[in-house]
């Protein structure tokens, strides 16, 4: 369908970044130090999960709720996926005519060992704020008759980030890391969270093709309440 092009591609992006920050080292704690502000501690993800965010706003503003919510269960379907197949990954005996299983086994059982309480942490924070965000983006939208957009990104993505990151950070470490890292990499993420709506604020959000693609097809009412756990449109 026309009016709706494009919307596999963003739907594909919005899953990969779930995947690529959930399981490309999202343990791994960050120091980072940065003139006139000192060292900062932060998780490695914190770089790359805010894309996903980015993109669920472009799918509830552009596309509507329920296509939004619709990717938002693909991501999760995808996440459960790719927690099935880790465990099923470790599980197979590693042959022992081949040399290299020796290293690479305990490689795998250290890397996605804790897989599936990342997954649990993921797909619980992930639902949660994501669905947190396209909610109260939907919302704004019909609140504000489709006026200040700007408003709508960034409320809508403090609250999902933040809900998001208070879930996801006890649920998946606790216990791995300190207590204090834990505190530090959770206040790091809502601080960032706060005040990186600018940054990350693509131009075309107040101007251009953007505004006109959303006029086509962005400006209608949800044929039903703002339902999150529905999986169709």
């Amino acid at each position: 369908m026309r009016a709706f092009r494009y919307y596999d591609f963003v739907m594909a992006s919005m899953v990969a970044v779930l995947l690529c920050a959930n399981l490309i080292g999202p343990a791994k704690v960050v120091s980072w130090t940065l003139p006139a502000i000192g060292t900062i501690t932060f998780g490695a993800g914190t770089l790359f999960f805010p894309i996903g965010y980015i993109i669920g706003d472009i799918l509830t503003e552009v596309y509507g709720y329920a296509r939004a919510r619709r990717a938002i269960w693909a991501g999760c379907g995808a996440m459960i996926f790719a927690t099935c197949m880790s465990w099923a990954i470790i599980a197979l005996p590693p042959s022992p005519a081949e040399p290299f299983n020796q290293q690479l086994q305990p490689a795998l059982e250290f890397v996605f060992g804790n897989t599936g309480r990342i997954a649990i942490a993921s797909i619980l924070a992930y639902w949660v704020g994501d669905f947190a965000n396209s909610f109260v983006l939907a919302k704004m939208k019909l609140w504000t008759n489709d006026h200040h957009l700007w408003s709508r990104v960034v409320g809508s993505t403090v609250v999902g980030q933040g809900l998001d990151s208070i879930t996801f950070f006890p649920v998946a470490f606790y216990g791995i890391w300190t207590n204090q890292t834990m505190v530090k990499v959770v206040f790091v993420q809502l601080a960032d969270e706060s005040a990186g709506g600018d940054r990350v604020r693509p131009r075309h959000l107040r101007g251009g093709r953007f505004p006109q693609t959303r006029r086509r097809h962005g400006n209608l009412r949800p044929r039903h309440p703002l339902q999150p756990v529905l999986a169709g449109g």
